[in-house]
């Protein structure tokens, strides 16, 4: 079964699913998060949500990591950043994380 795509503006094609990446670093390691990155983009997933503001407790230890991590995969699997659409939450209320 092919994965359905979206037009979300002229030039943008987006899937209609997403994969959500906030455990990676968390509940992932890194070996983890590539062979699922791999197999969703592999599948025709070019969205994935990066937000990791749903953990609770959140830590500061592992805030960015799924930036982190995705960053990493699309740099070293040299993927044309055209391919892939990238979502993510930004914070104020916790002066603890980054």
């Amino acid at each position: 079964m092919a994965v359905p795509f979206f037009n979300l503006a002229p030039n943008l094609t987006v899937s209609r699913l997403c994969l959500g990446t906030m455990t990676f670093g968390e509940q992932n390691s890194l070996p983890q998060s590539y062979r699922l990155l791999d197999q969703a983009f592999d599948a025709g997933i070019n969205f994935f949500d990066s937000a990791e503001m749903y953990p609770v407790p959140q830590r500061a230890q592992t805030q960015g990591r799924s930036e982190e991590y995705l960053g990493r995969w699309i740099r070293e699997r040299k993927i044309s950043r055209d391919r892939v659409v990238v979502a993510t939450k930004v914070s104020f209320l916790f002066p603890n994380l980054r």
